[in-house]
C-alpha cells in the first residue's frame, strides 16, 4: 500500500466546513449514535422488549474463547476507521457512510420493535480468564437492542470497504476476512446475539451496500460529503 499521512495540520473545529476537513463530520456519527443508544437504555423498559430466540440458538454452546474475536471487533472498526482517516480519506468517506445507515436503520427499529435476548448461561461452564472478562462484559452490555446486530453491521461494511480497496495486500485482505466470520460467528457463541440477530443484520448490510456503494444513491453521498464523487 501506498501509505501518505494525510495533512491535518492547521485542523481547527471552526474549520470543519473546508473541504480539506469535511469528512470529519462523519465522526458526529458516533455522537449521535451513542446519544442514542443511551436513550434506548432507559427509557425502553425491559419488558417491553421482544424476546429473540430460535432453535438454533439452544444448539449452539457457549464458548468463551470465542471472545477473543468477539472483543477484536473493537480493535477492527477502531484501527481501520483510524487508519483510513490518517491514510485514506475516500476509504474512510465510505466505511464510515456504511457504519452510520446501519447505526440509524438499526436505532430505528431499536426503538420502534425493542428486542432483547435471554441467552446467557446462568452460571458459566468453566472458571477462567476469558469467562470472567465475559462477565465484565455482561455487566457493562445488556443484553437489550440487539435485532439486527451492529456487531455483524459493523464488520461486514470493514470488511466490504477493505475488499474495495485495490492496493490492499492480498494477504491483509484475507485476514479481515477470516477475522469478520468469526466475529460474525462468535456473537452466537458468547451468547450476545441470537442467530436471528444476524441473519437480520443482513439486509441491512444489503441496504447499506447500496446507499455506500452503488451509483444510484450517489448524489446522496456527494451531498453527505460535501464534495463531487471521485472513483467510487
Amino acid at each position: 500500500m501506498n501509505l501518505k499521512l494525510y495533512d491535518y495540520s492547521g485542523f481547527r473545529l471552526s474549520r470543519l466546513g473546508e473541504p480539506r476537513f469535511y469528512h470529519l463530520n462523519l465522526l458526529w456519527g458516533w455522537v449521535g449514535y451513542f446519544v442514542l443508544y443511551a436513550l434506548t437504555e432507559r427509557l425502553i423498559p425491559y419488558e417491553r422488549c421482544h424476546v429473540i430466540h430460535c432453535a438454533l440458538d439452544d444448539v449452539i454452546p457457549f464458548d468463551e474463547r470465542f471472545l477473543l474475536a468477539y472483543s477484536f471487533w473493537y480493535v477492527l472498526v477502531f484501527g481501520t476507521l483510524l487508519f483510513f482517516l490518517l491514510f485514506d480519506v475516500p476509504a474512510f468517506r465510505r466505511a464510515q457512510t456504511y457504519i452510520i445507515i446501519t447505526q440509524v436503520v438499526a436505532m430505528a427499529v431499536y426503538i420502534l420493535w425493542p428486542s432483547r435476548q435471554e441467552l446467557r448461561p446462568e452460571t458459566f461452564p468453566r472458571d477462567n480468564f476469558l469467562t470472567r472478562a465475559m462477565a465484565f462484559v455482561y455487566w457493562f452490555d445488556t443484553p437489550t437492542g440487539v435485532c439486527p446486530s451492529l456487531h455483524v453491521g459493523y464488520s461486514l461494511g470493514i470488511l466490504s470497504t477493505w475488499l474495495r480497496k485495490p492496493d490492499a495486500p492480498k494477504p491483509l485482505k484475507a485476514f479481515i476476512t477470516v477475522a469478520v466470520l468469526l466475529i460474525c460467528v462468535s456473537v452466537s457463541f458468547v451468547k450476545q446475539h441470537s442467530v436471528v440477530d444476524i441473519l437480520a443484520a443482513l439486509p441491512l448490510c444489503a441496504l447499506a451496500e447500496w446507499m455506500t456503494f452503488g451509483r444510484a444513491c450517489a448524489p446522496l453521498r456527494a451531498k453527505l460529503w460535501g464534495h463531487a464523487e471521485q472513483g467510487v
